[in-house]
């Protein structure tokens, strides 16, 4: 495996590779329609690799030796703000996506922005986990729980993590 930033050339692999690993997730399951499920997971991360990855943030991946993504991490940066704009572009394309499931996208959304830190900082996009299984293997990494959240009405758990700077 090689692990690199990826350009606009492996946007569709990556958001598939996205796709699958998402699927059958508790959030992206309360949050997306079931109806082509997997489907509509690849084009919210097609769009959000396009619109906010690329430009603002860093894409990394693991390629295998053919080159194809085994693994994707968007990290947002403090110091590339993404502008308003783009996030009502963001959002014009969650609601198609989310189908019948974009006002629970909404509310899930509304309940975990307090979660958010207001201190600059990398946010790696998907470390408000909705997996407890997820939270050792991120307390490995460094990370440690800072807030979590149930999401009303039957949503699922979310908790936010955040991996201290390392000290020189």
């Amino acid at each position: 495996m090689e692990v690199r930033r990826i350009g606009p050339e492996l946007v569709e692999a990556a958001a598939g590779v996205l796709a699958e690993a998402f699927d059958g997730y508790s959030w992206t399951a309360w949050t997306v329609g079931a109806d082509r499920h997997r489907e509509r997971l690849a084009h919210l991360f097609a769009m959000t690799l396009t619109t906010v990855g690329l430009p603002y943030g860093d894409v990394w991946a693991a390629l295998d030796t053919h080159g194809h993504p085994q693994a994707v991490a968007v990290w947002l940066r403090s110091d590339r703000p993404v502008p308003d704009e783009v996030w009502v572009e963001v959002a014009a394309g969650n609601a198609e996506y989310a189908g019948d499931r974009h006002a629970a996208m909404l509310a899930a959304e509304a309940a975990c922005a307090p979660l958010r830190a207001a201190e600059p900082a990398f946010l790696l996009a998907t470390v408000e986990t909705s997996a407890s299984a997820n939270l050792r293997f991120y307390r490995r990494c460094g990370f440690e729980v800072t807030g979590e959240v149930t999401v009303p009405g039957g949503g699922p758990r979310v908790w936010a993590m955040r991996r201290p700077p390392a000290r020189v």
